[in-house]
Order: C-alpha cells, then structure tokens, then sequence
C-alpha cells in the first residue's frame, strides 16, 4: 500500500499545533483526534512499539514506555554518549516487519514521530517530532536516531576531524530538545498539574523546577529531582528566595521577611513561611528525593548567610 503523499507533514504539524510546539503531554484518546483525508490512520501502535499502518514500507513512529521510578524498562532505550538515542529492534529477528519499517525509514530519510511515555493511569506521551533514524548497529539491535534539528550534524557526523566537538554539540542540544520538555510533563503529571507550593491549577503558568540543576552530574531528568512550580515560585526557589526543606516545609529568606513590599509580596512569599506543600505526588516513588532537596536547602540557607539574591 503506498503511503498517502504528505500524512507524514500533516501527522507532525497536528502534533505540533495540539500540544502547543511539543510542551504538552497526549493521551491515546487525544490522539484519536488525528484525522487525514479520512483514512482513519492511527498515529500509535495499538499494542506494540513500532508503528507501520496497514502495508506502508515505512515505519510512521515508534513508542517507549512510561517506567516509574525504581523499575526496569522492558527495552534499554538509552542516550548515547554521543549525544544520539537508541531504539531497540523489536524481538531479535532483523527482517521482522516493523524492524524493516524503521530501516526504511532510515534508507529513505523520513521524518517519524518518537512517542515518549510520561505518565500511566492514563498512558500519556510527550510527541518529540520530527525524528530521523541515522543509523542501525545490529550488533547491539537497535537503531541511532536524532532531533530533526540534528539530523545534517548526524548524517556528516562519520571521520571528522571536529568530530569530538560535535558529538558534546549534540549531547547539549539533545537535553535540551528532547530530555527538558518529557520532563516537564512527567513533573506536571505527577503534580496533577498543580504548582506545589500554592496549587496553582494552570499548565501554561507551570514550570518542572529541578532540584539539583541538570548540568550537575545528580542533576537525573527524573520526577524525584523535580518540582511542580508556578513561574514566580520557580523563580525564587532557584534564586533562593524560597527554600524547602526536606519534610517539605516552605521557607522565605529572611531578609524577604521584613520587606513591605505590597500584597504580591505578602501573600505570595511571606505568608507561605513555615507552611508544607500544598501539592505533592500520591505515589511515593514521584516524591522529591530526600538527598536532592537537603542539598539544594543546604545552598538556600548558605545563600540567606551570604545575602545572595
């Protein structure tokens, strides 16, 4: 069956519009939206990870699953330290026909739609698109593919000599296009999209707020080193004017304490001195680590020492 001419540009633009450039989540039902010249053509595999709808040669996307915290993945999808990701083959068989699906895709340099799980009870997925398959290593069973904004980098990538400088190019980049918006919508998710500290209930206002930065070697894009936080109180939690301690109580420096400054100031710092979170996960496993904010409230009481604003 050929592929119906431009479902692949009409599969990625609706993904782009519906979850707002890529910072927003989608359940299976929300992608049962996508329509195109009334085919009925599915985005997602109903069961499996990779997705070639009815006979097309080429895959159209591939799926990793949600895994909480502390389990194992059933594939080792993984980052390379090359900056490039790794999808593993379904099974082991290299000519099974959704291995073929994506190897197509990679002869043909197609654009497809990675489906990243954030959240269970429901499914929901981070659509990180367009995605290109660069290489296969059937050594390892699996596939090399990159952000469309890295595909020219990829493909040219082979004996250069500035070789070792693009490879730590596209190990930045791929954190920041792929690693921050998942995992934004896990936190979100996790926070039932509710900012911790005073659960504000607005997506568009909430920010994921690392605990430990992601540039520190702790710094793991995971729910437990992430907060829920509505713009103001990311800001002064990262600018410690807002620190938690590590049984979640709230507290403001207390040089902010003393300030009249009006009643964005007084209701939206002060008052929260001394108060627990309002939001936290209901699943201990998505609760921020323990280690991670002793250590981010050791710098906020160094910094009320030191007056650093």
């Amino acid at each position: 069956m050929v592929e119906p001419e431009g479902l692949r540009e009409a599969a990625i633009s609706w993904l782009q519009m519906r979850t707002d450039g890529g910072q927003e989540s989608l359940t299976r039902e929300d992608l049962n939206d996508f329509s195109f010249a009334d085919t009925g053509t599915r985005l997602i595999a109903p069961m499996q990870g990779i997705w070639k709808p009815g006979n097309y040669s080429a895959a159209l996307s591939f799926r990793t699953s949600y895994t909480e915290p502390g389990k194992t993945p059933p594939y080792e999808d993984s980052t390379g330290a090359d900056g490039r990701f790794r999808y593993k083959w379904r099974g082991t068989d290299p000519d099974h026909p959704e291995n073929i699906g994506l190897r197509e895709a990679l002869y043909r340099r197609l654009p497809l739609i990675w489906f990243r799980g954030v959240a269970m009870n429901p499914a929901r997925y981070q659509a990180i698109t367009p995605v290109y398959i660069v290489d296969e290593e059937p050594e390892h069973q699996q596939f090399v593919f990159v952000a469309a904004e890295d595909v020219e980098a990829a493909f040219e990538l082979s004996e250069s000599a500035h070789e070792t400088v693009a490879r730590r190019y596209l190990l930045r980049m791929a954190k920041a296009r792929v690693h921050q918006p998942v995992f934004r919508s896990m936190v979100l998710s996790a926070y039932e999209n509710r900012c911790a500290v005073c659960m504000l209930a607005h997506p568009s206002l909430l920010d994921a707020a690392h605990i430990v930065p992601d540039n520190d070697e702790r710094g793991v894009a995971a729910v437990i080193n992430g907060l829920a936080m509505c713009k103001i109180h990311h800001a002064a939690f990262d600018r410690f004017f807002l620190g938690i301690r590590p049984d979640y109580v709230v507290e403001i420096r207390h040089d902010l304490l003393e300030e009249a400054d009006g009643p964005m100031l007084r209701h939206g710092l002060q008052e929260l001195h001394g108060n627990s979170l309002m939001s936290i996960p209901k699943s201990r496993r998505d609760r921020p680590n323990a280690d991670l904010l002793e250590d981010k409230y050791e710098q906020f009481r160094n910094a009320t020492k030191n007056g650093v604003a």
